[in-house]
């Protein structure tokens, strides 16, 4: 008698011994990390001074200091859409973590029923049942186990999804609102340039009159004041949109945006390539999508759980008068209890075919995970070679500007005195002012890739 209970206790060892994998955790695979982040193309690029990743763990309060775009992205983060639906989604995950918590307890049902019977128009005789039962599933193999740890993955990969929504909220507030600021500057150096023109426009009627300029040199100089003209029309609807866009994305109905000016801006300024792994712990959607392998690592595990059996115990108690077809006042109580154990041996495929694409699936997150470090290593890599290029572009269209300044001045006393033709003094103020526009564009530029580095960093301290 002893014999046969020892072997089944032999059996079941072993068959627990060999499922060790069924309870194993998630544990991070390798992953390729080599390289991933570039140096910027200067060796005198001011981004080497210091640790990149000392700027990446800032807040964006201490990275964006306009106090006015501030309020701008405090009013975002509370009546944003996409972020208040991120919320939602978290809360939703949360009851399905519960849930699957929930799995391991057994469940209750309480099912009364009543009877009125008569035989043959004789006394009607009440019966009555009153039924508890209960069904619990016996977690021998980590089925529920790994449903649960799955679940729990998916749980922080939405909340690693609120994370990437925050941020990429916060940046492109801050991206809309320089742009705005850009735009604003561009449009004074457009408002000066069309003083300037109608300035020359009347230097030419003045030299027409005095017969020193032909008909042709006025209207030259009047078509160029009314292109300026032009172009300060299209600066307003620029403006105008981005307006419109910035206010959509905090929620609001569309809106003058009160801000500062491009000069008065003061941003960090001083980073370096950091260390390319760390991008792990900041970037949200790198961790998200390592949480997404997990839970998919997870879902292996449940699919191999299937194959083993399932034992399931469900007992009852029923308080009840009628017994063995007799009625019994007061009534008394019938227990019983179930346990059932269930092998699969043959289910047309399923749970090989079921298997298989959990496991393509894990491949997948891999892919998507692996891919997730790639692109963060190269937004890094893009908005550091972006800061460095446009400084250096800023630097020398200063000293372009200086010159072509001179160079309008100097034209316009030649043209006075017939030294030079009209049309130079046309060129030289359309060149001036492409400068000075393309000058104020690289300034925005490199608050931009301040911007796309605390993005592509992960957004600091939330």
């Amino acid at each position: 008698m002893k014999k046969p209970i020892f072997t089944l206790f032999v059996l079941v060892v072993l068959t627990l011994t060999g499922c060790k994998s069924l309870y194993a955790p998630y544990e991070r695979p390798d992953v390729n990390t080599d390289g991933l982040i570039r140096d910027p193309l200067s060796m005198y690029d001011t981004l080497l001074s210091t640790d990149t990743m000392s700027f990446g763990k800032l807040p964006w309060r201490h990275v964006f200091t306009d106090p006015q775009l501030q309020a701008l992205i405090d009013t975002a983060l509370t009546h944003n859409t996409d972020l208040l639906n991120a919320a939602l989604n978290v809360q939703i995950v949360e009851a399905q973590l519960k849930a699957a918590q929930l799995a391991f307890l057994p469940q209750f049902t309480f099912s009364p029923q009543g009877t009125i019977a008569s035989w043959d128009g004789g006394k009607a005789t009440k019966t009555y049942q009153l039924p508890i039962s209960a069904s619990w599933n016996v977690d021998l193999f980590g089925n529920l186990l790994s449903q649960k740890r799955s679940t729990q993955m998916a749980l922080l990969a939405t909340k690693d999804y609120q994370t990437v929504v925050k941020c990429n909220i916060i940046s492109n507030i801050a991206n809309m609102y320089y742009t705005l600021l850009m735009l604003d500057q561009q449009r004074e150096l457009l408002t000066s340039m069309t003083s300037l023109t109608h300035d020359t426009w009347e230097m030419m009627k003045a030299q027409m009159d005095l017969g020193r300029a032909r008909s042709t040199s006025v209207q030259s100089a009047e078509a160029n004041y009314y292109s300026v003209q032009a172009q300060s029309v299209d600066m307003e609807r620029q403006i105008r949109e981005v307006e419109n866009a910035l206010s959509l994305l905090i929620g609001q109905p569309a809106q003058a945006i009160p801000r500062g000016r491009l000069e008065d801006q003061q941003l960090p300024a001083a980073y370096s390539a950091g260390i390319g792994i760390q991008l792990l712990a900041n970037r949200a959607d790198v961790h998200a999508a390592e949480m997404q392998l997990a839970s998919c690592f997870h879902d292996i595990q449940t699919a191999r759980s299937r194959f083993y059996p399932s034992l399931n115990i469900s007992p009852s108690g029923i308080f009840t008068n009628s017994a063995g077809g007799a009625v019994v006042n007061p009534g008394k109580w019938l227990l019983s209890a179930v346990g059932s154990l269930v092998q699969p041996i043959f289910m047309k495929g399923q749970l090989t075919m079921g298997l298989r694409v959990a496991e393509a699936q894990y491949q997948q997150a891999y892919n998507n995970w692996q891919n997730a470090i790639l692109k963060a290593g190269s937004e890094v890599s893009n908005a550091l070679v972006l800061y460095s290029s446009s400084d250096k572009k800023s630097r020398l269209e200063t000293q372009q500007i200086e010159t072509l300044q001179k160079n309008v001045e100097h034209t316009k006393l030649l043209f006075r005195s017939s030294g030079s033709s009209y049309l130079e003094v046309i060129t030289a103020q359309q060149s001036l002012l492409n400068v000075q526009l393309s000058k104020v564009a690289d300034d925005f530029y490199k608050m931009q890739a301040v911007v796309n580095l605390y993005q592509a960093l992960g957004g600091g301290a939330q």
